[in-house]
């Protein structure tokens, strides 16, 4: 199946064959364990100090005093250490050392990457998710390679109102309300996800995106699952560069 490779202005400029990854079975099950694991490893650990609660004197009376049996202060009735009492220590506290970052096998994780990248070109997918697909004629959505040398967010803007993807982008500029009740101090504006860019060398345009609401720019070799379906929501709107389309089934291996 041929597919076109547009210019930065939205005209047709070259045909290339699509890669064999886009036939990969969709999985849904093993993106949203992959996705889950990929997220475990920026949990930041956390831990109580052993000693919190301990540093105490108390002692349990015994028995034949009318009393519980709580450890209390020496010259006083006042309870203390056990974990049923006022400043006492916890019963389970959670410890530093606790593993909380999960693993995957390498063929389960480039299989969801593939299954990831195959649910990018299907249409009703993208449009599940959320994204305007109003301007766009084809998915995957594919561009020549001068979008890698783009430097500027002048010309990344123009470049992506003359794709179409510009209404996709002020989507997730709109502020989200969180969930909850009361207003959120201290909380930072929630920006959804709009396209990600993907560049077999990036010559500037991550640099030049930074400031565009939505957008992410990433290598081709360091794709993961969540970038191709944050939140395991599948079918993020994808713009490939050339190189990067053309150099899918060598890294990443074809359906199979």
């Amino acid at each position: 199946m041929k597919i076109s490779v547009l210019s930065l202005d939205n005209k047709p400029l070259d045909e290339v064959e699509l890669p064999k990854v886009f036939e990969t079975p969709i999985r849904p099950d093993l993106i949203k364990k992959a996705v889950i694991i990929q997220q475990s490893h920026s949990f930041q650990p956390q831990g109580r100090d052993p000693m919190a609660g301990k540093r105490t004197t108390a002692e349990s009376w015994g028995v034949g005093r009318t009393l519980s049996r709580v450890p209390r202060l020496r010259d006083s009735r006042r309870a203390a250490f056990g974990v049923s009492t006022v400043k006492g220590h916890q019963a389970f506290p959670p410890i530093s050392k606790k593993r909380i970052a999960k693993k995957i096998g390498v063929k389960e994780r480039r299989l969801a990457i593939r299954s990831g990248i195959a649910a990018t070109s299907v249409r009703e997918l993208v449009e599940a998710r959320g994204h305007i697909l109003e301007s766009i004629s084809q998915l995957p959505l594919v561009v020549e390679d001068k979008l890698q040398l783009l430097n500027k967010t002048k010309d990344v803007k123009d470049a992506l109102k003359n794709l179409g993807l510009w209404l996709d982008v002020e989507r997730c500029a709109k502020r989200k309300i969180r969930a909850g009740r009361g207003k959120t101090r201290g909380r930072g504006k929630r920006v959804g996800k709009g396209p990600l860019i993907v560049v077999s060398e990036d010559k500037g345009i991550s640099k030049a995106c930074a400031n565009v609401p939505g957008v992410d720019v990433v290598k081709l070799h360091d794709l993961n699952a969540e970038l191709l379906a944050p939140g395991a929501t599948l079918g993020r709107l994808v713009v490939w560069s050339k190189s990067a389309l053309l150099g899918l089934d060598e890294f990443w291996g074809g359906s199979e």
